[in-house]
């Protein structure tokens, strides 16, 4: 008798603690952040576009919170993702940098995210929860060797990933003309250009008996100048099948990738992701490969926008976009869903093709990407769904950056950051829910590169002006001006 009581206590110990676990979980949201790449303010419908058919991005926007004081920590790539998946400005963790590049260059340099940064899939990856990454990491792959893999996603945290370790450039496509470092192609053609010159000069001087030049010093400056040709040539010429790849985890499935599948692949891998992890939790990152260039659109897009290819580009994304949410729903798992919908910086202004517009608009604000002093670089849409816990068809005005969503995330994942470095970010879960009505920045820094360009001031007691505070900082006199622009 006194042996079955134990088992029953027993029993009644396991069945407590499976409940208590599942409790856990059931607790615990399932989070899903989509991302576009290069996506301008203003080419979003329920940003104040008209022309593009963003019906997706819209009824997110309709089902939950608009921001529109959304801020980039960076108006480039590598930097912004780097402070939103870390929750710090880029400078802190050496992501900024002074060059002209300001961004990861190539797969196979060794700079990249550092491995002792705490990314939001860290902490989510140790709640229990099951993290993948589908599409655009650009946060270095390699360290000392080629297969060391210490920048690699999978070791910041994410379960899973596939797309691409680097980022979209011309040089994907056959056709397109090549942007990679242009500058410093041109130049590089250009010396080999007068090495070949002065060889064939040197060559028919010596045939005809113009120059007195010895064989042998021809053919060392020759072999010199070869030499010299295959050692950019190398790198430049092969920049498809060097960056232009496809991993599946620590797996090259495409080198080169084939961009004609590439959309329907990162669709397919999301909504897989989706049904294979639907008793959840999850965190799940859509990093679009959209909307920049080469503007890889299916067929069944192209033509269909009233802004050319990259309209076709944008509309093609929002249909993703909804794909994504309609797996959600079908798993029966919109209510227990956080959803959030962002770019990683302003519009490409400077994207041309003759004369059509290959970039994004930016709305009413001036400039755009890798211009950090300006609203139209850094502000982003800001969308957020959770039905039953955030308010629907909701429009904020205060100033939020893509950094709160690591604070957020870890909140609501009952995780805890790191304690021995500075967070930037701060939890949006007041704000969105209307349990307070300011944000919690009163200072937002706008760094181009090392180098800062403004300053936003918001006093906490203070609502916003449809623009916000912004103070200019001077790199020359030293100086602050605040302008409050109505």
């Amino acid at each position: 008798m006194r042996h079955l009581k134990l088992q029953w206590n027993w029993l009644a110990i396991l069945l407590v603690s499976c409940l208590r676990t599942y409790a856990s979980s059931a607790s615990k949201p399932n989070i899903l952040l989509m991302m576009a790449d290069d996506l301008g303010l203003g080419d979003v419908g329920c940003y104040g576009n008209d022309t593009l058919r963003t019906p997706n991005i819209d009824q997110l926007a309709k089902e939950g919170v608009k921001l529109t004081q959304h801020i980039a920590a960076a108006p480039l790539c590598t930097p912004s993702r780097a402070a939103f998946l870390t929750g710090r400005y880029p400078i802190r963790s050496g992501m900024g940098s002074s060059t002209n590049q300001r961004i990861l260059y190539w797969i196979g340099g060794s700079g990249g995210l550092p491995p002792n940064e705490t990314t939001f899939a860290r902490i989510l990856q140790q709640q229990g929860y099951t993290t993948a990454l589908i599409g655009k990491w650009h946060q270095g792959m390699n360290c000392e060797s080629h297969s060391d893999h210490c920048h690699h996603p999978l070791n910041h945290g994410f379960d899973y990933f596939y797309g691409m370790p680097f980022s979209l450039v011309n040089e994907c496509q056959v056709r397109e003309k090549n942007c990679f470092n242009s500058r410093v192609q041109a130049k590089y053609w250009l010396y080999s250009q007068i090495i070949a010159l002065t060889v064939l000069t040197l060559l028919i001087g010596k045939l005809t008996g113009l120059f007195l030049v010895k064989w042998k010093a021809i053919i060392c400056f020759a072999l010199c100048g070869f030499l010299f040709f295959i050692s950019w040539f190398s790198s430049y010429g092969f920049v498809k099948y060097w960056n232009c790849i496809l991993m599946r985890n620590h797996d090259i499935s495409e080198q080169p990738m084939k961009l004609e599948t590439a959309t329907s692949n990162v669709l397919k891998e999301a909504v897989s992701f989706i049904e294979r992890n639907k008793q959840g939790p999850f965190l799940l990152f859509v990093s679009f490969l959209h909307v920049h260039t080469p503007l890889v659109t299916k067929e069944t897009f192209l033509g269909k926008s009233r802004h050319g290819l990259y309209g076709d580009n944008v509309e093609e994304m929002d249909w993703m976009v909804g794909r994504i949410l309609d797996a959600i729903d079908k798993a029966g798992l919109k209510n227990n869903t956080f959803t959030y919908f962002t770019s990683d910086h302003g519009g490409h202004l400077e994207a041309q093709k003759q004369n059509a517009q290959l970039g994004g608009w930016n709305g009413i604000y001036k400039g755009g990407k890798a211009m950090g002093g300006w609203e139209g670089g850094i502000r982003v849409p800001g969308i957020f769904r959770w039905p039953g816990v955030l308010p629907a068809d909701t429009v904020i005005d205060e100033p939020t950056s893509l950094m709160d969503i690591y604070p957020t995330v870890a909140h609501l994942a009952a995780g805890i950051m790191p304690q021995d470095r500075v967070i930037d970010g701060r939890n949006l879960m007041p704000l969105l829910q209307g349990k307070v009505q300011h944000s919690e920045h009163e200072f937002m820094f706008h760094y181009c590169g090392l180098y800062l360009h403004a300053v936003r001031w918001h006093q906490k007691d203070k609502a916003m002006t449809k623009d916000g505070f912004v103070t200019i900082c001077t790199s020359v006199e030293w100086t602050l001006n605040v302008l409050e622009v109505d």
